[in-house]
């Protein structure tokens, strides 16, 4: 095959670390669609902080002529020259829990005008098993007029992305590869050898690839609801669940989850790829949409039992004044998407309750523009006299809050994420 030059449509949380490290070998065109997004790039600067000022500044070219390095660019005319197209566009669901398939489709047709004889699509994104060639391969037959797997092939590996994980980085990751023929498989494989050195596993096929993705985070979603299920249990027996769990983990196989929010735009959202398909083949998941009713749950569920704490302790709930501390969806990262706070914030507001908002790594701007609020902008507009606190991100600023101060004398601390001593709150999961 000729020299690879590679597009990854897409430069977020997953398609950006993956177009940096290509760039130090490949000549890359970083594209996306989101003008604000490019202008930032462009200048060195990555607000998801998953790539270093300094790593991405070292690769960054201003020409197509290069030998390697990353081009970014939102002018689909500079895909042109690609000969590998990497697509890694969100895939979110939608308000009934059903797949969005619109940035996949819009990918697609951005490819399918520029796509050549010999050319290669891969697809990153996480979907349900066929949705490569059922839906996206035929977009790209019907609107560049090529023939699949005689004029272009595609691929699918799947991402394994941990938003704010510098250990875990993308290069570290054993990547699962996949091909159309037995051939654009090889082909690849070595393409993502060539970065990955973690290894590579290369599937038998691009549906196996595609199951193996939405099962990941489907199993670790429903040992999170296992865990969230003892969570309320133990909480009516009056025993610590934490303690429970760490006597339990000295079993040598036992696995080790933690009650929480489940949110974020992966183990929140890819067990319903999964269902979705399997109710259209004619079976009705019952444990993965159990897992997930159950951590859907979880968000009103805190803010009923902080308010059934406050009402022990006199307070009078309409009219008071809680501060929910995070908004991200995990811990030290500034990763909004599909976080399951704001389930908190809601339930408490229908208490006609007070709620003030204060993130460190969040953008007040996408908080505002997201969900609606403002966020407190930092430590000093933090007020005092709360009447409840709930700890609902384990972000490591929170440790050095002193919670005391903040909260009123009839105040309560509910800890989502069990990071302060026990006898440091009111009550957790």
């Amino acid at each position: 095959m000729k020299t690879h030059k590679i597009t990854v449509i897409g430069l977020g949380y997953v398609g950006l670390p993956l177009a940096v490290e290509f760039a130090k070998k490949y000549l890359v065109v970083g594209f996306d669609i989101n003008t604000n997004r490019v202008q930032e790039l462009k200048q060195g600067k990555d607000k998801t902080l998953e790539v270093e000022t300094e790593d991405l500044k070292n690769v960054l070219v201003n020409n197509l002529n290069e030998p390697k390095g990353i081009f970014i660019t939102d002018k689909a005319e500079d895909l042109a020259a690609s000969n590998v197209f990497i697509i890694t566009v969100p895939t979110p669901t939608d308000a009934l829990n059903k797949p969005i398939f619109t940035p996949l489709v819009k990918a697609s047709e951005a490819v399918a005008k520029v796509l050549k004889k010999g050319d290669i699509v891969i697809y990153e994104s996480t979907v349900y098993p066929g949705v490569t060639e059922d839906i996206c391969v035929p977009i790209l037959e019907a609107q560049s007029g090529l023939a699949f797997n005689t004029d272009f092939f595609a691929g699918y590996s799947p991402e394994r992305i941990n938003p704010g994980d510098k250990k875990h980085t993308v290069t570290k990751i054993l990547k699962v590869t996949s091909g159309s023929t037995p051939e654009i498989a090889v082909v690849i494989d070595d393409l993502y050898k060539s970065i990955i050195t973690a290894g590579t596993h290369m599937a038998p096929s691009i549906k196996v690839a595609e199951a193996a993705k939405v099962i990941e985070n489907s199993q670790r979603d429903i040992n999170i609801a296992f865990v969230n299920e003892l969570s309320k249990i133990f909480r009516i027996l009056d025993i610590d669940t934490k303690a429970v769990l760490e006597a339990a983990g000295t079993k040598w196989n036992f696995i080790n989850f933690t009650p929480g929010l489940v949110g974020g735009h992966c183990i929140g959202v890819d067990p319903y790829y999964l269902a979705q398909k399997a109710i259209e083949s004619g079976y009705n998941p019952e444990i993965i949409l159990a897992g997930r009713k159950m951590n859907d749950s979880m968000g009103s569920y805190v803010a009923q039992e902080t308010v059934k704490m406050m009402i022990k302790k006199g307070a009078t709930i309409k009219g008071s004044n809680v501060l929910v501390l995070g908004i991200t969806f995990k811990e030290n990262c500034p990763d909004i998407r599909n976080s399951r706070v704001i389930d908190i914030i809601k339930e408490l507001e229908t208490y006609h309750v007070n709620v003030d908002v204060f993130d460190p790594w969040a953008s007040s701007e996408e908080v505002k523009h997201e969900y609606g609020f403002d966020l407190l902008c930092s430590k000093t507009e933090i007020s005092t006299n709360y009447d409840a606190i709930i700890l609902a991100v384990s972000h490591n600023e929170f440790i050095k809050l002193d919670l005391q101060k903040l909260k009123s004398p009839i105040g309560v601390i509910f800890d989502v994420k069990s990071l302060l001593p026990k006898e440091m709150v009111d009550g957790r999961l």
